[in-house]
């Protein structure tokens, strides 16, 4: 049965780096709001009438997991060690849209050394110069993931940069970039701005990204919840609950 949403949150450490190969791995920090995000998710595949399997190792994940999964929910940082057969099988089906794939937050800051995992994300994580409160400013409000929110939206997160964004991202969500503290170390304001949340195709399958999600107060706010449940109700081509 192919109904299945896996969440993964691993966390292992960074790759060494092309030019200091010698060097020791950098450790990656743990999230704290893994267990409230593992328990939110559980909750989602239950709403979605999907079975619901988590692990914090994808050594753990069997063949045939992945391949009843329908929807591979990642809330991972660091170079995680998905073996290369685990690759070819995630990218197959999500190519062929028998998998959808839903990275939360850190996700994007994972996986440097397998260079199609930045495409099937939609863009590489590229620093936070900011941990504040701000307004986010909804691009688009007829998504499930965004039709619910209230504006003005404002909330405390971690505001990430990109780089090597997808041209098919379909941007859902930006950071009001005056709000942001132009004085912070790294501050800078692309062209493409701050994006927050985007969807795109990947082959036939759909991909749904949000940056939020790094502070424990989220995962107890109906709005932030209804944007994320909203986010795997369209993966499912579903309209969302309420």
């Amino acid at each position: 049965m192919k109904d299945l949403l896996l969440y993964i949150t691993e966390i292992a450490p960074y790759a060494r780096s092309d030019r200091r190969p010698d060097a020791p791995r950098r450790l990656a920090g743990a999230h704290h709001v893994l267990p409230q995000s593992v328990a939110c998710m559980r909750q989602f595949a239950y709403l979605a009438g999907l079975r619901f399997a988590h692990s914090d190792s994808v050594s753990l994940i069997t063949g045939q997991q992945l391949e009843e999964t329908q929807v591979l929910a990642l809330f991972t940082i660091g170079e995680t060690p998905w073996s290369e057969i685990q690759k070819e099988v995630i990218l197959d089906r999500v190519r062929s849209g028998t998998m959808g794939f839903l990275p939360i937050h850190s996700a994007s800051d994972a996986c440097t050394m397998w260079p199609e995992y930045g495409r099937l994300v939609g863009a590489r994580f590229d620093g936070h110069p900011w941990t504040q409160e701000f307004t986010v400013e909804v691009v688009d409000r007829t998504h499930p993931a965004t039709r619910h929110l209230r504006v003005p939206w404002r909330l405390t997160d971690e505001v990430y940069l990109f780089r090597d964004m997808r041209a098919d991202c379909h941007v859902l969500l930006r950071a009001v970039s005056s709000d942001l503290d132009a004085s912070a170390n790294g501050a800078r304001f692309p062209e493409i701005g701050i994006p927050l949340a985007w969807c795109f195709h990947e082959g036939r399958g759909r991909v749904f990204y949000t940056a939020l999600g790094h502070f424990a107060a989220e995962y107890e706010n109906p709005t932030f919840l209804g944007h994320l449940f909203g986010g795997l109700q369209w993966i499912l081509n579903k309209e969302p609950a309420g």
